[in-house]
């Protein structure tokens, strides 16, 4: 029971920090200017092109210990 909810958890992790790699990287990607910064005129945000790579890799290790934990569900307990 505690891995299906640490499985589900996990999947609900990557999911928001999938959302957020979009929302903070991924719709501004071809805004950056060669110091890796976009400024959003609008709301007066400053977009940071590193943010991507951390919310991506944060996004990629939740998912793969999601589906860690889902095939170690499918193995037969000893």
């Amino acid at each position: 029971m505690m891995r299906k909810m640490s499985a589900l958890v996990l999947l609900g992790l990557s999911l928001a920090f999938g959302y957020f790699y979009y929302v903070q990287y991924f719709r501004w990607r071809g805004c950056f200017n060669e110091m890796g910064r976009c400024f959003e005129a609008e709301s007066g945000i400053v977009y940071l092109e590193q943010s991507g790579d951390t919310w991506l890799l944060l996004a990629a290790l939740a998912f793969g210990a999601s589906v860690y934990q889902i095939w170690r569900l499918r193995k037969p307990n000893r």
